[in-house]
């Protein structure tokens, strides 16, 4: 009888955790669902029509949106352009974030100030710096003005203008707003590491370049590796700053695939090609993030586990 009751009062504590979770999970879920996963269908279904947004979906065309974009030039060129801005951002942002968050990391007097200031652009809104700096760079304004002040007038350039300068300036604002959160990530990530470690290796003869490279480095990789990541999937998404700054002209010549998206169906009232391009938008950084996660960030995570479950 004694063990009964005690099963009895086990099955009823288990019935109530669950019954607790289950009470803290609906709500997330049904938000989840209703803001992600509800819209996601929803565009997929739109994107098989030809619908200006109004009236009723009568007008099914099946994949045709989908062999529209991407035989479009526009769409093409879009595409190349988030590959750029990976690019640029692995190859430039990335390690040059990475060197000011080892600067910073070291003891000297000010650095509390050097790490705000680092930051603060990651704080700024990206409307207002895309003003900022459309106002910036128009002709005949604060960079030109600059430029022909120090001696460098033959530099100065239509810089959101010109088809072939566009985008690298547009790198350099994307560059300046989001280094800093990088700097602050990776900046976290070295301050995790032991110093222990490092005086080991440079009392057993080790110069500071061996240190980094084969200590320093290896224990930031878990941080290094998310920051990638978050720079690929910001890459991929980028509209606000090319939207404010150049609505991805000229001529499309800094046009993203969420640029894209939202002229075709914001602008030219193309909601069912818009739809497509979403969809496509969509899958691209499904697929990114599900590869990164299978290849990449497998290590952490399985290392993870193992030292939870060990």
């Amino acid at each position: 009888m004694m063990a009964a009751g005690q099963a009895d009062r086990t099955r009823s504590r288990r019935l109530r955790a669950r019954a607790l979770i289950l009470a803290f999970l609906v709500p997330a879920l049904a938000l989840y669902a209703v803001f992600v996963l509800f819209p996601i269908v929803q565009a997929a279904r739109f994107s098989l029509y030809k619908w200006n947004g109004l009236g009723a979906l009568t007008d099914f065309i099946g994949f045709r949106n989908y062999v529209t974009a991407f035989n479009s030039p526009v769409f093409v060129t879009s595409v190349s352009n988030n590959l750029l801005v990976i690019v640029l951002s692995l190859s430039i942002q990335i390690p040059f974030s990475l060197s000011l968050a080892v600067l910073l990391n070291r003891r000297f007097r000010g650095r509390s100030v050097f790490r705000l200031l680092f930051f603060l652009p990651y704080v700024l809104s990206e409307a207002v710096t895309g003003i900022v700096f459309s106002l910036m760079l128009r002709p005949g304004s604060l960079v030109d003005s600059g430029l022909g002040a120090v001696g460098l007038g033959s530099l100065v350039q239509d810089w959101l203008g010109d088809g072939t300068m566009v985008m690298i300036s547009l790198f350099v604002i994307i560059s300046w707003k989001y280094f800093g959160f990088h700097m602050i990530l990776l900046l976290a990530g070295l301050q995790g590491i032991p110093r222990e470690i490092e005086e080991a290796a440079l009392i057993d003869g080790a110069d500071r370049r061996r240190v980094f490279r084969y200590i320093t480095l290896p224990l930031l990789g878990p941080t290094l590796r998310v920051s990638v990541f978050l720079s690929i999937i910001g890459a991929l998404q980028l509209f606000d700053l090319v939207w404010v700054m150049t609505a991805g002209g000229p001529l499309n010549a800094s046009s993203t695939m969420a640029t894209g998206m939202f002229k075709a169906g914001f602008v030219a009232h193309q909601m069912g090609y818009g739809s497509a391009l979403a969809v496509v938008l969509f899958s691209f950084g499904l697929v990114v993030a599900l590869l990164y996660q299978r290849f990449v960030l497998r290590r952490d995570t399985d290392g993870a586990l193992t030292v939870y479950g060990g």
